[in-house]
């Protein structure tokens, strides 16, 4: 069953899949270790710069109250912080994010939610109901 000839076609195959790969360390669509590297520092880079806008456009209170919240609902707070950096994007605010604003953004994005989760029961009527 071992054909060197089929074997050596084996061998050329795997050679140019190694070289196509660029060296063979990964599969393809698997990121060579520089490649992640450079995604995870330009990752970095961005929360970085999120963080450093945030904390311009933030009160002390407001942001110590956004931390807080960070702690127990992260997507929340990822949320509400999604939603300043919009607004600071669009010029829509003149000053920094006061607790009390940050307050109402909370209720604006727990309104969506519970709208969003509504659930409704339908109940079956029995076919052989008298309405009498």
């Amino acid at each position: 069953m071992d054909d060197p000839e089929l074997e050596a076609i084996r061998q050329r195959r795997m050679a140019e899949l190694v070289a196509k790969s660029g060296g063979g360390q990964a599969g393809p669509g698997v990121p060579s270790p520089e490649d992640a590297q450079q995604q995870e520092e330009a990752r970095r880079e961005a929360e970085e710069r999120r963080r450093a806008m945030l904390h311009a456009v933030v009160a002390p209170d407001a942001r110590e109250r956004l931390a807080r919240i960070a702690l127990v609902k992260p997507d929340k707070a990822r949320n509400v912080e999604n939603m300043i950096l919009a607004a600071a994007q669009r010029g829509a605010l003149q000053s920094k994010v006061t607790e009390d604003q940050l307050k109402g953004m909370l209720e604006q994005i727990s309104e969506k939610e519970a709208a969003a989760s509504k659930i409704t029961f339908q109940r079956r009527r029995p076919v052989f109901e008298d309405d009498d």
